[in-house]
C-alpha cells in the first residue's frame, strides 16, 4: 500500500495528476490533496475523480494510469 495525492493545480490539458508518496514530482503540501492508501494507482485515480473530473496518473510514479 502506498499514499497517493492529487495535484490541486491542473496541467495545461486540464488534468490533475495523481502522485505516489516519494515521487520527485509530488506537489508541495499546500498544492495537493491526500487521497488515501491504495495498492495501485487505479484506485487512487478513481478517488481523485471525486475531486476533479479530469485526473490522470503521473508519468513517472504512476505510469500504468498515465493516459495523456
Amino acid at each position: 500500500m502506498a499514499s497517493y495525492y492529487v495535484n490541486k493545480q491542473a496541467q495545461s490539458n486540464g488534468d490533475h495528476e495523481v502522485h505516489k508518496s516519494g515521487c520527485s514530482y509530488l506537489p508541495s503540501t499546500e498544492n495537493r490533496i491526500y487521497l488515501g492508501e491504495f495498492s495501485g494507482c487505479h484506485g487512487a485515480v478513481q478517488e481523485a475523480k471525486k475531486h476533479y473530473s479530469q485526473a490522470d496518473g503521473c508519468y513517472f510514479c504512476s505510469p500504468d494510469c498515465h493516459t495523456s
